[in-house]
């Protein structure tokens, strides 16, 4: 009986995944600041007004830093939502006395126009019934209720919820789409799954998904290079990596990096300290940002590559697969990649190098059909 319990219940249990402790105590610290703080700053813009926030927050609030990857916790969903529920919610209290139909009629008829707008928001049916219970401090406000508590309180927790995901590395807002260099399909998706593809199959869905065709194109596409970890490609870095690199120290004169562009004719070169290990790269676009500050204040205290080098590196290890690489050449377009040991660069693996191996992978598939 208790086995057939434990089954049944875990049929009531949804298909999610649990983040990490750490992850869970984030989400949970964001909401504790973003209510705070917004909270304390409505009292402070509000002072006397007894509606001064209101509860439906805390619902948004989960959806602002648990899920921010949810259509549902996006801002136009979370500003156009709440006042769309707000105004509805208004005016029900105010042209129909019996309070039971009031918030019913509020509720439904958010919905309605959320969905309409795109901008349904969960919490938001709780804004319309606050708008009809909230008793004499809120019927009192009449309309202003959608411009404060409720507008005010929703900005003001977008706001924080924007800076602290943001702060985590979270992609909040979320982007239109995967590849934002074009609204052409990735390399990866002209070869299988495309956007459009994605859009046909949503568009024969009955139910509203908790999911954005964003994050799927993303899902399919890590799915994809999965696939491609499978293929039969005995390559490692290590196999056809260039061993002789050009570099540049963090303490050499920027002029020097520019003379280095020139008569390499590179786009970017990695950078090393005194150990020889990897630090940094700088772009010649770094440089050319440069030269354009020195021309605006007639001159810069920036003299060294350490001062204008980007800091953060994709870095592979020797022994590494190559297919790890084709997401950052395929849909990311770097032009090499440092191979580091330790700390230390040991070698660079180019976009050249991988169109090698592919000719050659070619070459052999075709032979072994012969």
């Amino acid at each position: 009986m208790s086995q057939f319990s434990s089954q049944w219940l875990n049929t009531l249990k949804p298909n999610f995944k649990v983040l990490p402790f750490k992850e869970r105590l984030l989400c949970g610290i964001g909401a504790l600041l973003g209510l705070a703080l917004s909270s304390l700053i409505s009292w402070w813009v509000l002072g006397d007004l007894n509606a001064w926030y209101i509860a439906p927050m805390g619902a948004s609030s989960v959806l602002l830093f648990a899920v921010p990857a949810s259509p549902l916790a996006q801002p136009w969903n979370i500003v156009v939502g709440n006042s769309i529920a707000a105004m509805i919610g208004v005016t029900c209290a105010l042209y129909m006395p019996n309070l039971t139909e009031a918030f019913s009629v509020a509720v439904a008829l958010s919905i309605i126009l959320m969905m309409s707008t795109d901008s349904l928001h969960p919490p938001s049916g709780a804004v319309a019934i606050t708008a009809v219970l909230g008793g004499h401090s809120v019927h009192e406000l009449g309309y202003q209720f959608v411009i404060y508590p409720v507008l005010l309180n929703s900005v003001l927790l977008l706001a924080i919820a924007i800076i602290y995901n943001r702060l985590l590395g979270k992609d909040y807002p979320q982007v239109a789409q995967v590849n934002t260099r074009t609204t052409d399909p990735t390399p990866t998706q002209r070869v299988t799954i495309q956007p459009q593809d994605i859009q046909d199959v949503l568009e024969q869905q009955t139910e509203l998904l908790d999911v954005s065709e964003y994050d799927i194109q993303k899902l399919i596409l890590a799915v994809q290079e999965k696939v491609n970890a499978r293929a039969n490609v005995p390559f490692t870095c290590q196999e056809i990596m260039s061993k002789d690199v050009i570099r540049l120290k963090q303490t050499d004169d920027i002029q020097v990096a520019l003379n280095v562009f020139k008569h390499m004719n590179l786009m970017s070169l990695p950078v090393v300290n005194e150990q020889d290990e990897l630090v940094g790269t700088l772009a010649l676009y770094n440089v050319m940002e440069w030269l354009q500050r020195s021309i605006d204040l007639r001159g810069s205290w920036e003299n060294q590559v350490k001062h204008i080098m980007q800091r953060q590196v994709v870095t592979v290890r020797p022994q590494q697969p190559i297919h790890d690489l084709i997401p950052y050449f395929v849909e990311k377009s770097f032009n090499y990649i440092p191979v580091v040991e330790g700390a230390c660069l040991v070698g660079m693996v180019s976009r050249s190098d991988m169109i090698a191996v592919l000719n050659q992978h070619i070459i052999y598939l075709e032979n072994k059909k012969h």
